[in-house]
């Protein structure tokens, strides 16, 4: 574990196991390889993310990629997210490039030209799969924001990043259970590990909502500077704090309009008071017509 710049670069036991194995093997160049082009990926998800001014905490490598976690989870705009996970990928396509043009100018070893071009291939279009915590995850994550409330957008990103897990854990047992052939053992282990961790992330879906209400003044602060247009929420008097909350999108500043019954008055309360009523000690479920009052 290494801090940097206030960032801490660490190495997930997964690819400390994988590396003592290359060791025992003899594949210890090729691994190193894999880890700078894995390193030099990660760096360009931070250099994204400190250019859109995030205060990036953590920088953890995996053998596939890495995880980058930033102090602003859920209070980015959907669009900066998106730009910030595309761009580990595109370090990818450069390096892929530039090794497929010193293997063809002769710079390079052809053999160990393919093998980089090959590896960043790799890397690129695994990370475009549609599972968190990829960067295709962070792209799903972007994209239904725009479709779906945040709540809902955490529950499907979650549902649609386990299934694609168990298919990629199929996919590795698939050889041995139609052809008796031999597992592909690191497709398994990483699906193990994606499914793990997904699960892990779907059961930590209200957390991470919470932490998006915390971040919601973000979103109040720029609708106030910009002049943005509210987004209007009609409830009733019966539903609860926290089932109103869920009813927030993204990037959308709301006002909360209250209709009771066959009353021709409209009650209308800010988001904030709605944030506040579920960041509070008292019970989030209790009707939302007590903060109308």
């Amino acid at each position: 574990m290494i801090k940097w710049k206030g960032i801490v670069w660490s190495i997930h036991p997964l690819f400390v196991i994988i590396m003592l194995g290359s060791v025992m093997t003899g594949y210890f160049a090729e691994l190193f390889t894999l880890f700078l082009l894995v390193l030099v990926h990660e760096i360009g998800h931070v250099v994204m993310a400190l250019s859109f001014g995030w205060t990036v905490r953590e920088v953890k490598l995996l053998p596939f990629g890495g995880v980058v976690e930033v102090e602003e989870a859920g209070g980015v705009p959907a669009r900066e997210e998106a730009i910030v996970a595309i761009a580990g990928p595109l370090q990818n396509v450069w390096m892929g490039l530039a090794a497929w043009g010193c293997g063809q100018l002769g710079i390079w070893d052809a053999e160990w030209a393919e093998y980089v071009w090959k590896a960043n291939l790799m890397i690129g279009l695994f990370n475009l799969l549609p599972i968190h915590p990829l960067d295709g995850g962070k792209l799903l994550q972007a994209a239904l924001s725009y479709t779906v409330n945040y709540y809902k957008m955490l529950i499907w990103s979650a549902r649609i990043s386990l299934l694609f897990s168990v298919m990629m854990l199929i996919g590795a047992l698939l050889p041995w259970l139609t052809y008796k052939d031999g597992i592909q053992l690191n497709l398994l282990i990483v699906g193990l590990f994606l499914i793990m961790t997904n699960w892990t992330y779907y059961r930590n879906v209200p957390f991470l909502f919470y932490r998006f209400l915390m971040y919601r003044d973000r979103v109040s602060i720029q609708a106030l500077t910009r002049g943005h247009i509210a987004s209007p929420i009609i409830v009733n008097g019966k539903q609860s704090i926290l089932s109103v909350a869920r009813l927030f999108r993204r990037e959308q500043y709301h006002l909360i309009y209250l209709i009771e019954g066959s009353s021709k008055e409209v009650k209308v309360l800010p988001e904030q008071k709605i944030v506040e009523g579920c960041l509070s000690e008292k019970n989030p479920n209790r009707a939302v017509s007590e903060l109308f009052s």
